[in-house]
């Protein structure tokens, strides 16, 4: 990325030399991209002069502090190639989607231990902590399933749901359009988990059992929610002799947990510890994660080159789109780690905060449990642990291993679970 970074500084400082030029696409072309200009289209030209002539002696000065380098990069240079392309493609009209299975999937994991005869289609991005965590509940229950990656730009992946984030997903062979849609990574595992406990329902009768409400967020924000997604249907086969009188609470042969927990055996007091710590993933430590991974410009753009990395985005996106992905994600992500860090109230120093996280987790485990779940992980585990792998290459991850206790663990839950994923078709 040097050549190309340094070809972008030299195009903005004499960006005022070319404004009169009718040729100023191919000129920003070349600085951009040595000879390949044929992303460039010569009609944008007119435009560029409009803006160009927004630049000034003054404006150049501030653009040029060392502090702003990143802003002005993603906030002029990256912006103008991806406009420009957006431009020469604006021809190219989307055919209408019809349905999920148009897209080849980026990736196949087989499994020889899935006996359920499901075919599993993901939605995802490669390190969105939900759909991380979505991911490994897949890979520990070795199941086998495709791999959507999401275009994060255009979403054309996912133009066919009305329900427009990830992860999805979609189950083939069921329900009166072909397949079965769920959404959410908590209602995703709950649900899947509900199906490998009593295989006697199927998987759209379990999903009734979750209905999503439409609500608003403390921002007037339009959401849905799921108000019982950290409940798994228990079969009345797990019922222990001394709930017999609680028979009457199964309805079609599953027991739906709304009681007070402080009565029941501890069978029951398992799953509430479970339940609190799946919710207690999604609303505190999850928050931890953008503040960190996004603290300065320098750890945005390592998680970014991460993520392009993983997420293999030269599959997925055009040069240009990645260019910008990467570039104006690093500045927007930057600023979005401030915000959050104030909506979620962290500390000062966010690491604080995260390794608070980390060590409240490990203290919940204790000193006689290898996992949260006992001898072997349970849902809490799992979520925990795919919501850490997700910036797994940053630096605020190596700063946690190497500030809490949480290593041996995590160590664990990855070795068992790579063990348990089935493997990647070629």
């Amino acid at each position: 990325m040097a050549a190309p970074m340094s070809r972008i500084s030299s195009f903005i400082c004499q960006t005022r030399y070319y404004r009169n030029s009718s040729n100023v696409s191919h000129k920003a072309a070349s600085y951009l991209f040595g000879n390949n200009t044929t992303l460039f289209s010569h009609s944008v030209g007119n435009r560029f002069r409009k803006f160009s002539t927004f630049s000034g002696t003054a404006v150049n000065r501030w653009l040029f502090r060392s502090k702003h380098y990143m802003l002005m990069t993603a906030g002029v240079a990256i912006p103008f190639v991806y406009l420009v392309d957006l431009y020469r493609r604006s021809t190219v009209v989307f055919a209408d989607v019809g349905g999920p299975f148009q897209f080849k999937p980026i990736r196949s994991v087989r499994s020889d231990g899935d006996s359920t005869g499901l075919k599993l289609t993901m939605f995802q991005y490669q390190t969105c902590p939900f759909c991380c965590k979505a991911r490994a509940y897949l890979d520990y229950r070795s199941f086998s399933y495709d791999v959507i990656e999401v275009n994060s730009v255009w979403r054309k992946e996912i133009k066919w749901s009305k329900y427009k984030k990830v992860p999805i997903l979609v189950i083939q062979g069921i329900g009166p359009d072909g397949y079965l849609q769920i959404n959410d990574s908590s209602v995703i595992i709950s649900v899947l988990e509900t199906f490998l406990d009593n295989r006697t329902l199927t998987l759209d009768k379990i999903l009734e059992f979750y209905p999503g409400l439409e609500t608003k967020n403390e921002r007037g924000k339009a959401i849905t929610d799921w108000p019982n997604k950290y409940f798994v249907m228990m079969n009345e086969r797990k019922l222990t002799p001394s709930l017999e009188t609680e028979q009457k609470k199964v309805v079609s042969n599953f027991l739906f947990i709304l009681f007070n927990f402080n009565s029941l055996p501890e069978l029951y007091l398992y799953y509430k510890e479970e339940r609190d710590w799946r919710e207690w993933t999604d609303q505190i430590l999850i928050h931890t994660l953008a503040p960190n991974m996004y603290r300065t410009l320098s750890e945005s753009k390592e998680a970014f080159d991460y993520f392009s990395e993983v997420g293999e985005w030269q599959k997925v996106f055009t040069t240009s789109e990645r260019l910008f992905v990467i570039y104006v994600g690093t500045l927007a992500m930057y600023i979005l780690g401030k915000i959050l860090k104030r909506r979620h109230h962290l500390k000062d120093d966010v690491r604080l905060s995260l390794y608070d996280a980390c060590k409240e987790w490990m203290k919940a485990i204790g000193p006689n449990r290898q996992f949260l779940g006992g001898d072997t992980p349970n849902l809490a585990d799992i979520s925990v642990y795919g919501v850490l792998s997700s910036f797994e290459g940053c630096q605020s991850f190596k700063d946690v291993l190497s500030n809490t206790d949480i290593g041996p663990w995590y160590s664990q839950m990855k070795k068992l679970i790579e063990g348990l994923k089935g493997h990647v078709l070629p």
